[in-house]
């Protein structure tokens, strides 16, 4: 399969394409230093003969940029990437998507989860520009899905990270669980996303599917009913999560692309 990868450069990028080109496969990398995806010209051009497409190309959080070219440039080029897909007759696109799109993780108003383990059918909640960028993204790929009848999979992760980056994290979360109250404490290693995104190149699917994929557990060494009630005491509890269990729900993952994560930082 002949796969384009926008984001190349980025952190889940370089770790897809690698995983992608392992595994057989013709990776097409871009990064904006191959050209901008808010020229429509030029997207089309680098869609042009591939079987499929990673959209994992965006400003990764809404305090990179001005708050308006964060929303221009995520949603812009998760638009021309989608459409350029669809007309080139692309079959299958991953959209790289964020827990972020729940409106959580980056509120500036505290809020909280509706209910507890949190599904992909959760209302949207939020108010900061990065999670309404994906919220508005995953509506693109919907739309675009409907339109030309690709198959697209939105993929919500958490906090991505291994090594360095992952313990700095967990250091954190240690040290004062509430730093992590939005994101909900949720992560996944690296490696695991992108055995994720290679499994939702092939999943057996139609339209728009959104997954969160996420680890087992939470980043905490507090138990999990704990935090909730702790920080999200308002949020209804509509099954008791086990002792690290995370708050996301992982059944969709399992059941759509067969996931599993592989990585853990407990042992």
């Amino acid at each position: 399969m002949k796969v384009l990868v926008t984001g190349a450069a980025g952190l889940l990028g370089r770790e897809v394409a690698s995983w992608l080109t392992s595994g057989g496969h013709v990776v097409v990398p871009h990064d904006r230093g191959e050209g901008d995806l808010a020229d429509p010209h030029h997207v089309s051009s680098v869609v042009d003969g591939v079987d499929a497409v990673v959209h994992a190309a965006a400003i990764p959080d809404p305090v990179s940029a001005e708050e308006s070219e964060t929303f221009r440039n995520n949603v812009v080029s998760t638009y021309n990437v989608l459409e350029a897909a669809g007309r080139a007759g692309v079959a299958r696109v991953v959209n790289v998507s964020s827990i972020s799109a729940l409106g959580i993780a980056w509120s500036r108003r505290d809020v909280s989860p509706v209910a507890v383990p949190v599904t992909e059918e959760h209302p949207y909640v939020g108010e900061d520009v990065y999670g309404l960028s994906k919220q508005v993204g995953e509506t693109v790929a919907l739309t675009a899905s409907r339109r030309w009848g690709c198959s697209v999979v939105s993929l919500r992760f958490p906090f991505l990270g291994n090594e360095e980056r992952l313990a700095y994290h967990l250091s954190r979360i240690h040290a004062d669980p509430g730093v992590d109250r939005g994101g909900l404490w949720g992560w996944l290693d690296v490696r695991d996303a992108a055995r994720a995104v290679s499994l939702a190149l092939t999943a057996s699917v139609r339209g728009h599917q959104v997954v969160h994929v996420t680890a087992p557990d939470t980043t905490a060494l507090v138990p999990t009913m704990e935090l909730v009630r702790t920080y999200h005491p308002g949020t209804v509890v509509e099954r008791e999560l086990g002792e690290f269990e995370s708050v996301f729900s992982g059944r969709k993952a399992r059941e759509v692309l067969g996931f599993e994560a592989h990585y853990g930082w407990r042992a």
